[in-house]
């Protein structure tokens, strides 16, 4: 019986020894969601818009184009940002003498063909630059009281009338002169219309808009002058000569060889042969060439 019972023990003693002891696993926490702190873009640098550099286009011009390139020169500074226009306003000689004693300019604007000519003998313009722009005609203009109460061109022949006229050296003066002498040969006037005329002369001027101030002042009882300067002078009486005696003034413009922004030169020419350019032109009196 002792036997049995220590058998009994040695068995469960055994057992025990054989029995597996479960090794507990750590626990890995489970990592928290990581919060990604979203990165703005980068921003792109804006490009500054860029600013015209300044630019100025010097414009020498017969003087009876003052009123209309006056404004022509302001819009084509408006659609030029940038742009500054610069007019020297005189006589067609007096301008064309200032150009060939080295007067800087980009543009010249001639009330005929004889100063540009010269200029292109001079090579101060190409042979091919220049091109007629607008025409132009005369008439008599009278100050708006007319003391020397004139009513027709034959009244110009009278004794006493003071006439003021340009100088035979300015085209508006030998434009005049010429249409006088055309009124000899017409049978409506005396054969020494011409010398009548002529002999009433009080003053010679540089340019046309002196004849123009010298009239509207009254120091002359009448003038001859371009329509165009008619037109920029509406307080002033007018008389116009017969179509046949009348005489045709061509404009010619060009690039000056020598011109700082000839480019830009070439654009302001462009624009005064444009549409817009020529109504203007014609707005001021003067006959467009081109449409």
């Amino acid at each position: 019986m002792k036997c049995f019972i220590l058998a009994i023990l040695l068995v469960a003693t055994l057992l025990a020894a054989c029995g597996t002891t479960s090794t507990p696993v750590p626990v890995v926490p489970t990592a928290l969601p990581t919060t990604t702190t979203p990165v703005p873009p980068t921003a792109t640098p804006l490009t500054p818009t860029a600013i015209p550099q300044p630019r100025s286009l010097t414009v020498y011009a017969a003087a009876s184009l003052t009123d209309a390139f006056t404004e022509i020169g302001k819009t084509f500074e408006a659609a030029n940002v940038g742009v500054t226009v610069t007019f020297n306003f005189a006589g067609s000689s007096t301008l064309r003498t200032q150009l060939e004693q080295g007067a800087a300019a980009d543009v010249f604007a001639s009330a005929n063909m004889t100063e540009m000519n010269t200029l292109v003998t001079d090579t101060l313009v190409a042979a091919d630059a220049s091109q007629v722009f607008v025409t132009n005609s005369l008439l008599v203009i009278l100050p708006a009281s007319n003391p020397a109460n004139i009513q027709t061109l034959q009244d110009l022949a009278r004794p006493g009338i003071k006439l003021v006229l340009c100088d035979t050296t300015v085209p508006c003066g030998k434009y005049a002169r010429q249409i006088l002498a055309n009124m000899d040969k017409d049978t409506t006037f005396s054969p020494t219309f011409n010398t009548q005329v002529l002999a009433g002369v009080v003053s010679n001027e540089t340019d046309v808009k002196q004849v123009v101030a010298k009239v509207q002042l009254g120091e002359a009882d009448a003038g001859i002058v371009y329509v165009s300067d008619s037109v920029a002078a509406p307080d002033l009486k007018t008389i116009e000569f017969p179509a046949a005696d009348n005489v045709i003034a061509k404009y010619p413009i060009a690039v000056l060889k020598s011109a700082v922004q000839p480019d830009l030169a070439a654009n302001f020419i462009s624009y005064v042969l444009s549409p817009d350019g020529q109504a203007i032109l014609k707005k001021w009196g003067f006959i467009p060439v081109a449409t």
